[in-house]
This record gives C-alpha cells, sequence and structure tokens, in this order.
C-alpha cells in the first residue's frame, strides 16, 4: 500500500472479477480517500487447464491449484491484498499473511445439480464434476450415476450439458452461479445435509501481510458471525488433514439462540463409506468446535478412508 493505494490480486475469471466488485461496494464508501487498484494473477488451475484433475495440478505446481501464485504475490509485496474464494484457500496460509474477517453477508453455501433434478437423473446418466468431494457424494445418493470429470469456468462447464459432450447434468456452487446471474432453468439447490459443501463454500477470504498498512486499515471490516462458521469449517478441515483433494463436507450456520452449529461428513471416493458428525458450542470458539466435530467424524472411522484416499 502507498499513497493510499491498494493493490488487490485476484484470479482472471469473471467470477474472481465479480468477488473482487462485491467485496468493494462497501469499501468504497467506507475508504473514499483510498484508491483500490486490481491486479489479475493467473494460477496453476487457470493456465493448466488439460491435467483432469485440480488435485494433479496442485501437485504439479508444489501448492494449490487456484491460490498458490497469489499468496506469492502478496508476500513479495506484489499485491496488498488477495481475494480469494474461500474454498479454494488451503486451510494454511503462508507465513507473514493471515486472513481478516470474512466478508459478509455470505453467499448460498449449497451445491446446485444444473440440467436436470436428482430423481430425473435416468439410470447410469452422466454427470460432471472435477470436485472428490462432489463425486463421492453423488455416489452415496445415486451409485449408478457416470460421473464424468470436468474442468473449466462456470459458463464452460454449463455448457456441457446438453451438447456435445454429451452430460445429462453438471453440478457447481450455487455461489458462483448467483454471483454470475447464471441459474439454469432445470436445476435442483442440493440439500446441505444430505449433499454438504467445501469448508468456506460460499465465502470470500481476504489475504493480507500481517502488520502492513492495508492490514490495518482493513482490519475493522468482516462479518464476526460469517467469520465463526467458516473458521470452524476450515478448523474441521484442518484436523483432518484435508484440501480439495479430499471428500470433506462441513456447513457452519448460526442457530437462533446465538450458538454456532457444524455438522461435517466424510465420504469414500466410491460413495459407498460415510461418516457424519455434528454439535454445537459458543460462536467465539470456532476453532474448538471444529477440532471437536473432527474427532468425532475420525473416531466413526474417517481416518481408514482418507487413508485409503491417499494410499499410492
Amino acid at each position: 500500500m502507498t499513497d493510499d493505494v491498494i493493490r488487490i490480486g485476484s484470479r482472471a475469471s469473471k467470477l474472481a472479477r465479480t468477488q473482487v466488485s462485491e467485496w468493494l461496494a462497501p469499501l468504497a464508501e467506507r475508504f473514499p480517500g483510498v484508491s483500490f487498484k486490481r491486479e489479475v494473477i493467473l494460477e496453476g488451475g487457470d493456465q493448466d487447464r488439460v491435467t483432469p484433475t485440480l488435485a494433479e495440478v496442485a501437485k504439479a505446481s508444489g501448492g494449490s491449484a487456484f491460490s498458490t501464485n497469489q499468496e506469492a504475490a502478496l508476500v513479495s509485496g506484489r499485491v496488498d491484498v488477495v481475494v480469494h474464494s474461500l474454498k479454494d484457500l488451503p486451510t494454511s496460509v503462508s507465513p507473514g499473511t493471515a486472513l481478516l474477517l470474512t466478508p459478509g453477508p455470505r453467499e448460498d453455501v449449497r451445491d446446485v445439480l444444473c440440467g436436470s433434478t436428482l430423481d430425473g437423473l435416468r439410470e447410469g446418466a452422466r454427470v460432471g464434476t472435477g470436485a472428490p468431494r462432489r463425486i463421492a457424494q453423488l455416489l452415496a445418493l445415486r451409485p449408478d450415476l457416470d460421473v464424468v470429470p470436468i474442468r473449466g469456468n462456470v459458463p464452460g462447464r454449463l455448457a456441457k450439458t446438453g451438447g456435445r459432450d454429451g452430460l445429462d447434468a453438471v453440478v457447481l456452487a450455487a455461489a458462483g452461479l448467483n454471483r454470475l446471474g447464471l441459474l439454469p432453468d432445470t436445476h435442483e439447490v442440493l440439500d446441505p445435509l444430505a449433499f454438504p459443501p467445501s469448508p468456506g463454500q460460499g465465502a470470500l477470504g481476504i489475504q493480507v501481510r500481517t502488520g502492513s498498512p492495508a492490514a490495518r486499515l482493513l482490519a475493522g471490516t468482516g462479518d464476526p458471525g460469517v467469520d465463526a462458521c467458516v473458521r470452524a469449517e476450515r478448523a474441521l478441515l484442518a484436523e483432518l488433514h484435508g484440501g480439495c483433494s479430499v471428500p470433506v463436507g462441513a456447513w457452519g450456520r448460526l442457530t437462533e439462540d446465538g450458538l454456532l452449529h457444524l455438522s461435517g461428513t466424510v465420504t469414500s471416493l466410491d460413495g459407498t463409506q460415510q461418516v457424519t458428525a455434528s454439535a454445537s458450542g459458543p460462536s467465539d470458539a470456532p476453532a474448538k468446535l471444529g477440532a471437536y466435530v473432527a474427532a468425532d467424524l475420525l473416531e466413526q472411522g474417517a481416518a481408514g478412508i482418507l487413508a485409503a484416499i491417499r494410499r499410492p
């Protein structure tokens, strides 16, 4: 940050740009004397559209498919802030950086089946998704489905239904569809209790250098309630030593009596094994709640499921 200019890094997609605009909207009024300058940073997952899975892309880049280069730009001082889709950001951020309070309101946490309803899918229908969690949860609900790995931006994945790719449906995050105004006419919003989302889904992650002028300026922004929910989800994921390549679902929400409720699920890749757990606790101790639910999952057999997935 120099001369009241904050440089904001993000990915190049229309969704990433929309997320930056969403975050900036209230800040422009709050900090009228500050100029916000955007900078596009390409990630491995954006540059490599050939490798079948994001897990393979991340392994090749030595980090995350959608955050490694942005974090490097932040650490080097090229940018002052990075606006992430929080579900794409590893639970351990780069040394010398930190996440601000998560902005609110959070977008819809749920997944959407686009092109059909779940009951409307024919036996053996071809459904596209590249996320291990979505693959596992789909097969847990409908073991007859032929789940096809797909990658690309939201419009590109939507276009794979009903065309030459021959997919009956694809699964996408409601948050991205809503932000882009692309929710299709034929769809089903999937129940998050039966189809729990990725930790942090629908939320933005605002990453800064610890102690930087930008960090000090923006310290009072964010929504404590949203932040408690996503920190519980990410704590659960961290306790399971998980990431985007493992089928872990987590959903935190505040109850009417002010408690934080967290549910979590671990599913085998073939959908045949699934363990679930949930608990409630004070909203000012989200990490403790996340660790508690993770321990419950491990006691029920999540460790064996995850070990089998990680086995070479």
